[in-house]
Order: C-alpha cells, then sequence, then structure tokens
C-alpha cells in the first residue's frame, strides 16, 4: 500500500511540475514576446533551458521547506496528505490557466498541504505543520510584500533607465532595451527554475521519508533531474493563455519597461533564493512589475478590469486549494 501511495506522490509530483512550468512559462516570456525582443519559439526554448539549469544547480529551499515547516507523519497517512495538497495545487492550476488569470503555483501547493493536513486532525491524524509561521512565512508574507516592492522597484527604474537614454534616439534605445530583455528573460527563467523546481524535490524528499527511505545526504540526483525535466517539459508547452493576459491586457509595454520588469522580477528571485533563503512567487513578482513599469506612463494605460481580477484570484488561491486539500484528504481518508 505504501509503495503504491509513494508512486502516485512521485507522479502527481511531476504533474504539478509540469503544470508550474506550463502555467508560469508565461512570466518569462509575456513582456519579451510582447515587445518583440525575442520571438515566441526562441524565448520559449530559452525559458525551458534556464528553467531546467536552475532547477539543477540549488537545493537550498528545498531543504528549508522540507525541514524547518512540515512534520509530515510516515506511512499511508503522511502520504495521503500529499496526494491530496498536489491534485489541489494541480486542480487549481488547470482551472487558472483555463480562466487566463496568471495565479502563484507555490501559494497553491502550500495551501493545500496546510488544508490536507488540517483535514487529517479531523480523522484523529497529526498537525503537519506549525501553521501559523507556515502561513506567516510561506504565504501571507510573500502573498503582501512581494507584489508591492516588485511594483514600486518597477515603477522607480523607469526614472533612472530613461534617464540613462536621454541621448539615444528612439530606435537605439529599444534595440538596446531589447538586448537587456533577451538576457532578463534567461536571468528571470533561471530564477524561476531555482525557486520553483524545489517544491517538486520537497514534496518527493517529503513521501521518500514517510515511506520509510532514508534521505541522509540531501536532495537525491534522481530527485533533481525528475523536478528539472518535468519543469522545463511543461515550460517547453507554454502557456499562451497567460502569456496575452500578462504582455497585452494589464499595461501599454514598451521596450523600456518591459527590461525595467523584468530586471526587478530576475533580481527579486535570485535575491529570494541565494540570500533570503525563502520561496517567491514568479507569477506574483513579474505580474507586479509589470504593472508598475507600465504604470509609469499616463495613467489611462493601466486596465483596471483584468487586474481586479487577477488580484481577486491571488487573494483566493491558499483558501481555495487549502478547502479543496481538506475535501480530497477526507475523501481519501477511508482508504489509508
Amino acid at each position: 500500500m505504501a509503495a503504491l501511495l509513494l508512486a502516485g506522490v512521485v507522479l502527481l509530483a511531476g504533474a504539478y511540475a509540469f503544470l508550474n512550468g506550463f502555467h508560469d512559462a508565461s512570466n518569462s516570456v509575456a513582456t519579451s514576446v510582447r515587445t518583440r525582443a525575442l520571438t515566441p519559439t526562441v524565448a520559449i526554448v530559452l525559458a525551458a533551458g534556464f528553467n531546467l539549469l536552475g532547477a539543477l544547480v540549488s537545493t537550498t529551499l528545498a531543504v528549508a521547506l522540507t525541514v524547518r515547516f512540515v512534520d509530515l507523519p510516515a506511512g499511508p497517512e503522511g502520504l495521503g496528505i500529499l496526494i491530496a495538497g498536489l491534485l489541489a495545487a494541480c486542480g487549481w492550476g488547470v482551472w487558472t490557466w483555463w480562466r487566463r488569470m496568471p495565479s502563484s503555483s507555490t501559494s497553491a501547493l502550500v495551501g493545500g498541504l496546510v488544508g490536507s493536513g488540517a483535514a487529517s486532525t479531523l480523522v484523529g491524524g497529526q498537525n503537519i505543520a506549525e501553521s501559523y509561521r507556515l502561513i506567516w512565512e510561506q504565504i501571507a508574507l510573500p502573498l503582501l510584500l512581494s507584489p508591492v516592492i516588485a511594483f514600486v522597484l518597477a515603477y522607480l527604474l523607469v526614472f533612472p533607465a530613461t534617464w540613462l537614454m536621454r541621448y539615444s534616439s528612439p530606435r537605439r534605445g529599444d534595440a538596446g532595451n531589447r538586448i537587456a530583455q533577451s538576457v532578463f528573460t534567461s536571468a528571470f527563467s533561471l530564477g524561476h527554475g531555482i525557486q520553483d523546481g524545489q517544491r517538486t524535490m520537497a514534496v518527493v524528499v517529503l513521501a521518500l521519508l514517510a515511506a520509510g527511505q532514508t534521505v541522509e545526504t540531501g536532495i537525491p540526483f534522481w530527485v533533481q533531474l525528475f523536478a528539472a525535466l518535468a519543469l522545463a517539459g511543461g515550460t517547453l508547452f507554454g502557456g499562451w493563455r497567460i502569456t496575452h493576459t500578462l504582455g497585452y491586457r494589464l499595461v501599454r509595454m514598451d521596450p523600456l519597461r518591459g527590461m525595467s520588469a523584468q530586471a526587478v522580477s530576475s533580481a527579486m528571485l535570485f535575491l529570494g533564493a541565494l540570500w533570503l533563503h525563502i520561496p517567491l512567487s514568479s507569477t506574483q513578482t513579474m505580474t507586479s512589475a509589470i504593472v508598475g513599469a507600465g504604470t509609469n506612463q499616463r495613467f489611462s494605460t493601466v486596465r483596471f478590469i483584468p487586474l481586479r481580477e487577477i488580484l481577486v484570484t491571488w487573494l483566493v488561491t491558499a483558501p481555495v486549494t487549502a478547502l479543496l486539500g481538506g475535501i480530497l484528504l477526507l475523501a481519501l481518508s477511508p482508504l489509508l
């Protein structure tokens, strides 16, 4: 039974990573494609390649998430919690993709796990996490602070970028900004791989521990490779429905503001992964940076109806996936 549940967790973790790449490919390529810095094919291949590399080069966040926050019970109970959480996160990812809404895969996964863990206590199980710390550090702070910081920094970066271009012709300036966008597309994809690849690795390691296998030397290489390939594979297919929302529906985007948005969001992903060691949502940082850079024009350039829909989606992601995770765990509990 435990072996079957472990296989189910690994497969669902791969599906989550694939959907993560599929859903979040738009974050990497939307502004570059919109401003014609890169063709869609080149942009998506670059994003997939650097997502693969990013997921392979760092396991810091996976270790932090596994050791610091989650105390998963052993056996079928713990594996069932992971299955319910992953199913909730995957379902939310498919739904938001269909609705063309950029949403945080990290918040969806953490919400699903918190909900399924809380539901397990209703059927006699143990609480899997220090709930207040998990919710505050993994959901509340990234949800409330990182979008605001990304918005402000992208808005402000437009001023020095414009000043540096004061003696350049518009054509020469746009060409330079498009080259910079190409570089930042790769950098953002690398940061996305570093950040989001760790979620899948953490879940698989938790499943291995719950199944009674020892993981003493860090993340096994096959887990890293599995997560990296699934994330890159999803990116190659590309969620173009969300790309249209980010690139065309939110603000009017030119190469300078596209470059500013990608520079800020790339820096924040690396800062969160390599220095602060906290997970940040690539979706929220990129979307907020796009709106921040785009707002540094005439006020009328911001389209508030899709922006309001995106904000509502962000606010309900964790509660909805927590509810789904809890319901799924209760439905699975007779089998566990």
